[in-house]
């Protein structure tokens, strides 16, 4: 009923009563209820507060998220207190959806309640602090609502917004880029700042200019944001790109600008009413930055399908790009404009053409002509229009043109507009020196009809009267007095009072005032020529993109778009210091290291510091380094077999072997002369070298590159993941490194240092993100006896799980109970190497570690696995069809894993 738009209010009680049911489904379903009713009945949506409460601890995410929806739904300022307590826990949430879910209500509370206002603030403050990208959009939109003028909330969070960017929902791109696009005007200065000192600097002499000129280097944070966000304008979403846009707009250096034109040309293939917003903007941009559009001039040709808005915003970007070298080609499409059947679109062209001749000065005599060549024209309003235009464009040299003034003249007993009526006599009156002769006759015809005339018309007829009276006192002199007795007992007041000011002014009497011997001086100034300008040309101090800019008036709830800085704050602000207790556990602190990054004390860093340990850590510890893969696996063999005999002779090395033993702890140092391999795992304890054969990796898997041999001075890097469980902790993911050495001469010394993780690679996934969530880096340093190189390992969604075996009914069990929001389906079109089964297979498995699960059909493949930290499903079926045609299914609980695995497995599946 509600999806129909029905009422069932009436229904509420009956309704409220199963909220208690134990039934997930029906329990969404009564909260879908609630949400929707629940300000209109508020003491019975009050009488169910318990349930709700009860409902934040439930083990299902949607239902806590939803008990959450409604609890802040219900505009009661008696629960405000209890409404407080559930953001504040459910902004410590595990799961990511609920903690957006509190985002959500934080401008619900503050609406309510503004005094609550600080403590909303340190709660948006927390949610800030939130890594994924499912919070982040939400956050900033409860920070435009609640607090947009702490800007300092932003510092140590702005690095983080730009880098996630890319990922996070449309909704929340446009909220985050807009938010960042204030943050950027009062942050950093403007990057055009030495262009508009040019006109300024041109009038000292150049020496001056050079010594006080000082060079702009853009921060590298105003760098951050301008590269993490043009990505974005290839966005599918057409506000995205709109956000984009006006962000570079605002933002961007004017070299770098013109890269939105494409994008913004792109949108207007899109439905009329977001084409109607692009050309908003476009014709406000196309004034300040004509060159960006020039190149795309033909897609701002009108369609004859294009509704009368569109049309209109098409001519005036027309108009604003017209220059000397395109204006022939843009008056031949004015001259097809005029011929068409909507009236009002025809008069925005004729106004285009004189917007035109006014800016060029080459075209304002063919205009003109053009122009008097409509004024023959069956069509009234094209005529009226004409008209209209023709007296701006003959104010600028009337003396040249008194034959068009006579042209004209004689078309007042024809035309019936007003404007275009007013608009001749105010010419006729204006220059009746011109036409000496024409003028008195004018008057006489218009004094017949005036009483029939528009109030518009009846103006300017007295106008007319008045500097004829002026000029040509004999022949108007009755006239006048005839024209001024009608108007004074005219039924407009304005025409009345007019009449009464004009003959006190020029017909003197006794009680004449001290103006009438001015009225010449008056009447007939001179006048400057009428400016032909744009609508659009100071809209551009609203911010593009906005309610505000469309209207040209400020909307309610319009941030100002602030000014640049004239001195840049200090940028250290945005400066993130790693705390120690967002460390792995496991991690060697600073002090326990040696000169080179080593662990002196390995033992130590866990609390383990008996010196027994510390020296049986020494004697298990020796890395093996060999020249192959295989000699390596026969060193960790040998080793393992003869760790006895090792221990003896251990205790007779010297105190200098003893040392270097030490430093070794943790890192690998290696000799390696060309060409060498090196096969190195980071082990954080000091464990038996038999463990290394389990991270061997096996198979023909995807090697990425960590360090080039260019950029490496010689030196090359690889990785791969190895997907063999990592003995000393199976919550973590064996990584192996290979070293080559492709320099001339030997690398005397090198080893590889991991600020935060020392052993394989710890990877914990959403929503438990407290030390590398997956798609963030692993941020690590090699060193050569003479250079230091920083390199990072980017994790792919695929390793964070490991296989397992399933049976064809526990399969379709598990993935019955991962249905809704756990459930995620794409459509895809195999390519042709991929449409045999094994094909399929072998890419999936490709793609991400799972295992294959036995099934009855020949045209589906099933695989299951877990996540390698909490153990939660993964099942994945890909489904084919005729004509290469399949479909995808992945079901996780884990929903950012699962959304980032179905985009790997298409890419895997269709390139």
């Amino acid at each position: 009923m509600i999806a129909r738009g029905k009422n069932a209010s009436d229904l509420f009680p009956a309704v409220v009563k199963n909220v208690a049911c134990k039934n997930i489904e029906v329990k969404k379903l009564v909260y879908v209820y609630l949400v929707r009713y629940a300000e209109e009945q508020q003491d019975l949506a009050l009488l169910s507060i318990s349930t709700f409460q009860r409902g934040l601890k439930d083990p299902n995410q949607l239902i806590r998220a939803s008990a959450l929806r409604v609890l802040s739904s219900i505009r009661v300022t008696i629960i405000v207190p209890i409404m407080m307590l559930a953001i504040k826990e459910a902004a410590s949430d595990m799961s990511p959806y609920v903690r957006k879910t509190a985002a959500h209500a934080i401008p619900k509370l503050y609406s309510l309640d503004p005094e609550q206002k600080d403590c909303l603030i340190e709660v948006i403050e927390k949610l800030l602090a939130d890594k994924t990208t499912l919070v982040a959009g939400s956050v900033v939109m409860a920070f435009e609502e609640v607090c947009p003028e702490r800007i300092d909330l932003i510092h140590k969070n702005y690095r983080k917004l730009c880098n996630l960017l890319i990922d996070v929902e449309e909704w929340g791109q446009v909220v985050i880029i807009n938010m960042l696009t204030r943050y950027a005007r009062t942050q950093f200065l403007n990057p055009n700042m030495n262009e508009d000192k040019e006109e300024k600097e041109k009038k000292k002499t150049e020496a001056t200019a050079v010594v006080k000129r000082k060079p702009y280097v853009m921060d590298p944070d105003h760098r951050l944001l301008l590269r993490n966000t043009k990505p974005l304008l290839q966005s599918r979403n057409a506000a995205v790109v709109m956000a984009v846009a006006q962000l570079y707009f605002h933002l961007a250096p004017k070299a770098e600008v013109g890269v939105i034109a494409k994008a913004l040309v792109r949108l207007m293939r899109s439905h009329s009413e977001v084409q109607y917003v692009v050309l908003q903007n476009v014709a406000t941009m196309s004034i300040k930055r004509r060159g960006m559009f020039e190149p795309y001039l033909k897609s701002f040709y009108i369609r004859s399908t294009d509704p009368t808005q569109i049309k209109v915003l098409k001519l005036e970007v027309l108009t604003n790009l017209a220059n000397e070298t395109n204006i022939s080609t843009i008056l031949r499409e004015f001259q097809t404009y005029i011929k068409s059947n909507d009236k009002d679109f025809v008069a925005a062209t004729i106004q285009a053409i004189g917007r035109c001749a006014t800016n060029i000065g080459e075209v304002r005599d063919t205009c003109l002509n053009g122009l008097v060549q409509l004024l023959s024209n069956r069509d009234e309003l094209v005529v009226a229009e004409s008209v209209v235009v023709i007296k701006k464009l003959l104010q600028m040299q009337p003396e040249q043109h008194s034959d068009i003034i006579k042209h004209m003249a004689k078309l007042t007993d024809n035309i019936q507009v007003p404007m275009a009526r007013a608009s001749i006599l105010w010419l006729i009156g204006e220059y009746c020196e011109h036409v000496p002769k024409i003028a008195p006759d004018v008057l006489r015809k218009m004094a017949k009809t005036f009483t029939n005339e528009e109030d518009i018309v009846k103006l300017q007829i007295i106008n007319l009267a008045a500097k004829l009276y002026l000029t040509n006192s004999k022949q108007t002199k009755l006239l006048t007095q005839y024209v001024l007795n009608l108007a004074k007992y005219d039924q407009n007041y304005d025409i009345r009072d007019r009449a009464r000011f004009i003959r006190q002014l020029i017909v003197p009497t006794d009680k004449s005032g001290a103006l009438s011997k001015y009225a010449k001086k008056l009447f007939l100034a001179l006048k400057p020529a009428p400016v032909l300008e744009s609508p659009f040309k100071d809209r551009d101090h609203f911010q593009l993109g906005s309610l505000s800019h469309l209207l040209n008036a400020k909307a309610g709830g319009y941030q100002v778009l602030p000014d640049w800085p004239e001195a840049a704050p200090d940028p250290s602000v945005r400066n993130v210091e790693v705390k120690e207790s967002v460390r792995a556990v496991e991690t060697v602190t600073a002090r326990d290291r040696g000169p080179l990054g080593a662990p002196q004390n390995p033992r130590g860093a866990r609390g383990q510091s008996s010196g027994e340990d510390e020296k049986k850590s020494e004697k298990k510890s020796k890395p093996r380094i060999g020249n192959s893969e295989s000699e390596s696996e026969e060193d960790d063999d040998s080793e393992s077999e003869s760790s006895e005999s090792e221990e003896e002779e251990s205790e007779e090395e010297s105190e200098e072997e003893t040392k270097k033993k030490k430093k070794v702890g943790v890192q690998v140092f290696a000799t390696i002369c060309k060409p060498a391999w090196l096969n190195m795992q980071f082990l954080l304890n000091p464990l038996p070298v038999s463990v290394l054969q389990t991270i061997i990796p096996s198979g023909n898997l995807k090697t990425y590159e960590l360090l080039h041999r260019i950029t490496g001075e010689g030196l090359s890097v690889e990785y791969c993941f190895s997907r063999q469980p990592f003995s000393p902790d199976p919550h973590m993911v064996a990584v192996k490194i290979q070293f080559t050495n492709s320099a001339t001469s030997e690398a005397k010394s090198l080893h590889m240092e991991d600020a935060k993780l020392q052993s394989g690679m710890r990877i914990k996934e959403f929503p438990e993100i407290e030390v590398l969530p997956a798609g963030e880096t692993l941020k690590r340093a090699c060193y050569t006896h003479t250079r230091k190189f920083f390199v990072s390992i980017q994790p792919p969604v695929g390793e964070l799980m490991m296989p397992i075996f399933m049976t064809e009914n526990e399969f379709k069990k598990e993935q019955g109970q991962l249905m809704g929001m756990n459930e995620i389906t794409e459509k895809l079109t195999l390519e042709e190497k991929c449409q045999g089964e094994h094909a399929v297979v072998q890419r999936v498995t490709t793609a991400a570690n799972l295992s294959r699960v036995p099934c009855g059909s020949d045209k589906e493949c099933r695989f299951a696995g877990k996540t390698v930290t909490s153990g939660s499903l993964v099942l994945v079926s890909v489904v084919t069809k005729e004509d290469g045609a399949a479909q995808l299914t992945v079901n996780c609980e884990k929903m950012v894993i699962g959304t980032m695995l179905v985009k790997d497995i298409l890419q895997a599946l269709t390139q």
